[in-house]
């Protein structure tokens, strides 16, 4: 068998299609030719060997190839150059997949919005047909808000934005969420530009917060804070407002960097704190009705939006340390006096025990200084006593208005709470609240009596005393001055002018002796003996009337005449 020799020209031809099919890689795509239409086959030339078959509905072409003519050039994605039967396995939709990859990265890289459509419902999203590529949408990713329904959303075209692509593995990741957000915060924008300050416009409540409520203005949201929404106290929004209710609002401020909007409704009423003043002179009663308890007074409402402010300090005469709540309730009507209008801060300050009978007053009225009172024992502290009275008052006895001898830390002892006690009204001040009162005073002034009526005509200083010892102490002697109730204490230097007679042992309980007085103050209630004193007083006056220190008689023959003398005299008096 004769075979013909290949020729120069058979192997360029061969090695031309050698390179022509090394030109048609597998994975891509690749322009071709329709040659014949089969039933529901496209019959594609893309100049190899063989031609490969393609599904007509690959290329939405219906069966019968209205769409799809013989001729057409057409672009398809080359898989395998050869199969088993020795065709080209070609895919269109693969190849519409290809452009679409191609053009979502162009898209990508730019930061722009692509069109898709949700075709299905997945675990955890949704997946959307990108022009042939399959993208995966998140379910946080489809609105700015949770959708309950996504029916109408589905086999709608609609723009998304990418934000994340992985070719190797054909991953796409879309958001819904981001194009309304770019779109809302447009709308926004040009939204807050056409509001001013002042303006008055209709809205609608979207939601209510403990400290206001959220107003959609179409679609941009302001806050009407609780205290705008009415001049009169609101504890909650929820009180005057609903949900989807409209109202009429106006824009006190705008944030234009910020977009925060702030709006008010009692704006639009007329303001009540104008002319305050002159409505609420200081001075006058009101009735008024308590809105609010706190731990530092009641607010009570005087007519819608004016409120004022009872202070704890002002709600009772006597009850100084109860809560607010114990005394008035909420809702409660009551009788006020206006003490304070702040018009500027717009406060008013009230008083609730103004409309009662002053205690302190009623109490100085009906019992004047001097006067005696009794009560009981409600409090010992460590400066004096706290007596309950008439009028649910207190007076204070205070250490050194409890007894004349005693100190007062030691005459205390002797009271306890219960106790029945009587007084004297010292003093009655109605501005401080305080009632003085005295248990001492109840027996007189000893030292006023000593003064007018005591040994020789009246105790005073310089005068001589007659003292009996109450007890010996190391320090001197504990003495009573006959014929007083007034006690003093002598001083060891003042037991003798001797040095060594200034010894207090010398002396026994219940021994009498004569003293002088050398301090006698009956402001301060203070008296002082001195036997040293005494024994220098009688000396001068020896020397004053025996002899004289140039006379040329010794001092102890002056003070043996003066002691002669002194016996004669008593001696006279014992014969008398």
């Amino acid at each position: 068998m004769n075979v013909a020799t290949p020729t120069r020209e058979d192997f360029a031809a061969l090695l031309d299609e050698s390179f022509k099919a090394d030109a048609l890689a597998e994975g891509a795509v690749i322009k071709g030719k329709v040659v014949a239409i089969e039933k529901d086959l496209a019959v594609v030339d893309v100049g190899l060997k063989t031609e490969g078959r393609v599904p007509l509905k690959e290329f939405g072409a219906s069966a019968k190839g209205a769409e799809l003519k013989v001729g057409d050039t057409v672009e398809v994605y080359l898989e395998r150059i050869e199969n088993a039967l020795g065709e080209a396995v070609l895919s269109r939709d693969k190849a519409r997949r290809e452009e679409s990859w191609v053009r979502l990265e162009e898209s990508y890289n730019k930061n722009e919005k692509v069109t898709g459509v949700i075709f299905n419902q997945v675990k955890g999203g949704f997946t959307v047909d990108l022009e042939g590529a399959v993208a995966f949408l998140p379910r946080s990713q489809v609105d700015i808000r949770p959708v309950r329904d996504v029916g109408p959303l589905m086999h709608n075209p609609q723009p998304f934005q990418i934000l994340k692509m992985d070719r190797r593995r054909g991953n796409i990741v879309v958001s819904r969420r981001t194009v309304l957000e770019e779109t809302r915060a447009e709308q926004r924008s040009e939204l807050v530009q056409s509001l001013e300050e002042g303006q008055v416009i209709d809205g609608v409540v979207k939601n209510i917060t403990d400290y206001g409520a959220f107003v959609d203005l179409g679609g941009i949201d302001g806050l009407l804070h609780v205290t705008d929404i009415a001049w009169r106290r609101i504890n909650h929004p929820s009180e005057v407002l609903n949900i989807g209710q409209t109202v009429k609002v106006q824009i006190i401020r705008v944030n234009q960097e910020t977009h925060r909007i702030s709006l008010g409704m009692k704006q639009l009423e007329a303001d009540p704190w104008q002319g305050i003043e002159a409505k609420y002179p200081v001075g006058t009663r009101f009735k008024g009705r308590v809105t609010n308890i706190t731990d530092y007074g009641a607010f009570v409402e005087l007519e819608p939006g004016i409120e004022g402010l009872i202070h704890v300090s002002e709600m009772s005469w006597t009850k100084k340390n109860v809560h607010p709540g114990k005394i008035v309730s909420t809702s409660q009507e009551i009788e006020v006096v206006i003490l304070e209008v702040d018009p500027v801060k717009r406060r008013i300050s009230l008083g609730l025990k103004q409309t009662l009978e002053n205690p302190w007053q009623a109490f100085a009225a009906a019992h004047p200084v001097n006067s005696e009172v009794e009560g009981v024992v409600k409090n010992k502290t460590e400066f004096g006593l706290f007596v309950g009275l008439d009028g649910d008052v207190d007076g204070m006895v205070h250490l050194s208005d409890l007894d004349w001898n005693k100190p007062g830390e030691q005459a205390i002892e002797d009271y306890n709470r219960g106790d029945n006690v009587k007084a004297v009204v010292l003093d009655v001040d109605v501005e401080k609240e305080r009632i003085s009162l005295g248990v001492k005073q109840l027996a007189g002034d000893p030292f006023k009596e000593a003064a007018a009526s005591g040994p020789g005509g009246g105790i005073k200083k310089g005068g001589v005393v007659t003292c009996e010892v109450l007890e010996v102490k190391e320090g001197g002697l504990e003495v009573k001055i006959m014929d007083t109730d007034l006690t003093t204490f002598i001083k060891r230097a003042d037991l003798s002018r001797d040095r060594s007679e200034q010894r207090p042992e010398r002396f026994a309980k219940g021994e009498k002796f004569d003293a002088r007085v050398t301090t006698f103050d009956k402001k301060t209630h203070k008296i002082t003996v001195s036997i040293k004193a005494l024994e220098i007083a009688e000396e001068k006056e020896a020397v004053a009337q025996y002899g004289s220190s140039d006379s040329g008689a010794s001092l102890g023959d002056i003070l043996g005449a003066a002691l002669k003398a002194r016996q004669g005299d008593e001696k006279e008096e014992k014969d008398e």
